[in-house]
């Protein structure tokens, strides 16, 4: 299986919308809908006019994976869209680690040094990841005031970068 990753635009919408959604409704049960997530509807206006990116991956032109950073400071950026279809998660394939690592290297080019993401609680396995790769667990009190907060969130992270 060839994994190829790739900026995504408008186009994607709709298989973005569904591959996340089915991960946060039918796998783990969050209730948040489509409309809870516009810059899904908007990425190229939302993601890329600010500053930052929008990544798919994909496996014979399925979209599998996403990762996105929204840059909301001069040198401050969210992780943001950070999904793998279930099947194509772990180790074997390190999507998610491929991804993460395309999303690290835009920031150092783009001089983001302060990389921040929210994720929710029930998401142990993303916790996990994140921690694993130098992420550091920070109150929500800390977050920069800029800091795009999603609602459902309510786990956050901090990493250095360079």
């Amino acid at each position: 299986m060839k994994i190829q990753i790739q900026p995504i635009g408008n186009a994607y919408s709709e298989q973005l919308i569904d591959l996340i959604l089915t991960i946060q409704q039918k796998e783990f049960n969050i209730p948040i809908t489509a409309e809870d997530q516009p810059d899904l509807k908007q990425i190229e206006s939302f993601y890329y006019e600010g500053g930052g990116n929008f990544w798919g991956a994909f496996i014979d032109g399925e979209l599998v994976g996403s990762i996105a950073l929204v840059k909301f400071g001069e040198r401050s950026g969210a992780l943001r869209k950070m999904f793998v279809k279930k099947e194509f998660r772990g180790r074997e394939l390190n999507i998610a680690q491929i991804l993460l690592e395309i999303l690290i290297s835009f920031c150092r080019e783009n001089n983001i040094d302060e990389l921040y993401l929210g994720t929710v609680s029930v998401l142990k396995a993303a916790q996990r990841f994140y921690e694993r790769n130098d992420f550091t667990k920070i109150k929500k009190e800390t977050l920069p005031e800029r800091f795009p907060l999603m609602s459902a969130d309510d786990i956050f992270y901090h990493l250095h970068i360079n």
